[in-house]
């Protein structure tokens, strides 16, 4: 095994595996129980020829499931679910700065590591919630994500253990955690259940600020962080979450608002597991640029199809 370093950590390269894939029709779900939506059938999206995707747009549903939705390491884009349940313990007004968190010894040894991805913060430092959530959301603050789920559990393990509960309470069928940060590459997950999650969050306010946050400075550090997501504030991007690795290629969550038949409609994407076994900054491209393809078809096409509905 040879540490590679990727978006959100370093991680072990590992040969790529073989094996075909499938690609779901137009009539299939990808197991996420919602069939396909009648006009998804009349577009043309160039979904990925590698990896599996996902879209859904909200009030009107499922644009389809491409590639096999076998669980696949998802990297960086754990964070989604750590996010997730910290603002379900914790809930805050979109608005609002949240609880006050104080950060630990751990989390500020953690900060300036050669081998992962972290943002700095000051042990006895006391920080808002809101802080930290963007420190792990906008550059993937593995340390931090760590932080808070020792706040939240305890210790890492109870976290965990929420987070898989909570993949089961929204049916996840083809999804495992085992750490906080994406870091283990026994993480994965699907396209179609990440899909689940990231529409489940969008519903969250605070989520959704969160993760359209262009910027954030780590408090003490004088350190700006820019949003590790490049489409973010482009063609109605407002968010989600970056992950890449040598075993999990590139991964990203996506969501973009839309006038779709005089209603603002939010759409969401998810890409995965492009370009695996590559450096992870060849695989982070290759995920951003499926992403953008699929945004700029969907933008193109669906108000049309949505018309002719």
């Amino acid at each position: 095994m040879v540490l590679v370093a990727g978006t959100g950590g370093w991680y072990g390269w590992y040969a790529a595996g073989g094996g075909s894939r499938s690609t779901v029709g137009p009539g299939g779900d990808g197991g996420t129980g919602e069939g396909v939506a009648p006009l998804a059938r009349s577009l043309n999206l160039p979904w990925p020829r590698e990896g599996q995707a996902s879209v859904a747009v909200e009030g009107i549903g499922s644009l389809g499931t491409r590639g096999e939705q076998k669980p696949v390491p998802i990297a960086s884009v754990t964070k989604v679910m750590t996010a997730y349940v910290i603002l379900k313990d914790h809930p805050m007004r979109a608005d609002a700065p949240g609880v006050t968190v104080v950060a630990d010894q751990r989390a500020a040894d953690e900060s300036y590591s050669s081998v992962e991805t972290t943002a700095p913060v000051l042990a006895g430092r006391k920080y808002t919630q809101r802080r930290l959530l963007e420190l792990m959301m906008v550059p993937s603050g593995n340390n931090v994500a760590r932080l808070l789920a020792r706040w939240d559990a305890g210790d890492e393990k109870a976290f965990v253990a929420k987070m898989n509960r909570t993949a089961a309470g929204l049916g996840m069928r083809a999804t495992t955690y085992t750490g906080v940060s994406g870091m283990e590459t026994s993480t994965r997950s699907t396209a179609a259940d990440q899909l689940t999650l990231a529409r489940a969050a969008m519903k969250d306010p605070a989520f959704r600020r969160i993760v359209a946050t262009a910027s954030v400075t780590a408090p003490g550090a004088g350190v700006t962080f820019r949003n590790t997501n490049k489409l973010l504030g482009r063609d109605g991007v407002v968010g989600l979450k970056t992950g890449s690795s040598t075993p999990a290629g590139g991964n990203l969550v996506w969501a973009t608002r839309q006038k779709v038949a005089g209603a603002d409609r939010l759409v969401i994407g998810v890409v995965l597991h492009q370009r695996a076994g590559t450096s992870p900054t060849e695989g982070s491209a290759a995920a951003h640029e499926a992403s953008r393809a699929l945004i700029a078809a969907i933008r193109a096409e669906l108000p049309a199809a949505a018309n002719r509905a």
